[in-house]
Order: structure tokens, then sequence, then C-alpha cells
């Protein structure tokens, strides 16, 4: 079990996720991940951040790179802290668009999945996904959440709803 003091951890790699929603249809454009870590589970894309980079623009870029579509207008929506026991310490920041330009492709990184909010697929996800992903999607609501893991398998977790 890994013991975390989250008031003095520093993240070793900061990163993103985007979700992009069609209101009108009630879904998310989700990615099933073809490599890297996460590579088979379905997420959000995103990706680290560049030197330099803003995590904003960092997000932008990983969905057009993963998807080739150009998130409009994104909100930032919450803070995903994680940190695994073999080292990887990984702070996220979690972005949602609802408008977005062009159309999503498969790409070398991702498959598309448009998604209805009403069925995300828990069960193919992270584990940490189940304690946030619907109420910010669907609800809009500002969050922090703290994780640790041990490869895929979540040891604990902590939210605040902001």
């Amino acid at each position: 079990m890994v013991i975390t003091d989250w008031t003095t951890w520093e993240p070793g790699v900061r990163a993103t996720l985007m979700f992009i929603i069609d209101e009108a249809k009630r879904e998310v454009l989700l990615i099933r991940k073809k490599r890297g870590l996460g590579a088979g589970k379905i997420n959000g894309p995103g990706g680290k951040i560049d030197p330099g980079e803003t995590s904003l623009q960092c997000a932008v870029r990983e969905t057009q790179e993963e998807l080739g579509v150009t998130a409009l207008n994104p909100v930032h929506h919450g803070e995903l802290w994680f940190q695994f026991v073999d080292g990887l310490c990984m702070h996220v920041d979690v972005f949602i668009a609802t408008q977005h330009e062009g159309e999503a492709v498969e790409t070398p990184e991702a498959v598309p999945l448009w998604t209805s909010l009403d069925a995300l697929p828990f069960e193919e996800m992270w584990a940490d996904d189940s304690h946030w992903l619907a109420q910010t999607l669907i609800d809009r609501r500002r969050f922090m959440g703290r994780f640790a893991f041990d490869d895929d398998k979540m040891l604990s977790h902590e939210m605040k709803w902001l």
C-alpha cells in the first residue's frame, strides 16, 4: 500500500486530458488508447505538457494529434494527482470543450469513440474515472482528485468538489 503525503507531493510529469462534448447528442468524444500509459483503455485525449507550453495549449495540441480535432474554447474543470507504486507522479489538468472543428479520425495513437454521457464505459477505463468523470461531464462540477495506483489497480483516492 502506498501512503502518500499529499502536502509535500510534487509531480514528476505534468499532463492534460480533454473531453469534447456534443451537447445536442449528449455524447462525449473519448479514445481507445493504442500505445503508452493506459494502452487499451478508454480515456479522453491528452498527454504530457511540452517545455514552454501551457496546460491549455497541451490539451488542444494533444487532441489534434490524437484525433485530428481542434477543441474550441476549452474550460479547465479539474486536477488529477496520481502517485504510482513504481514512482511515477503525475499531475493532470482536465478540460471540457463543447465546440470543436474537424471530424475525429483514427491515428497511430488512438481510436475515436463518441460515447453517450449516460453510458460511460467505466469497466474499460482507469479506476479513478468512476469517482469524477460523470459528475464533471454531466453536471460540470469542478474538482480535485488524488489517487494512488499499483499499475492499473487503484489503492486509494481522495475527492474534493470545488
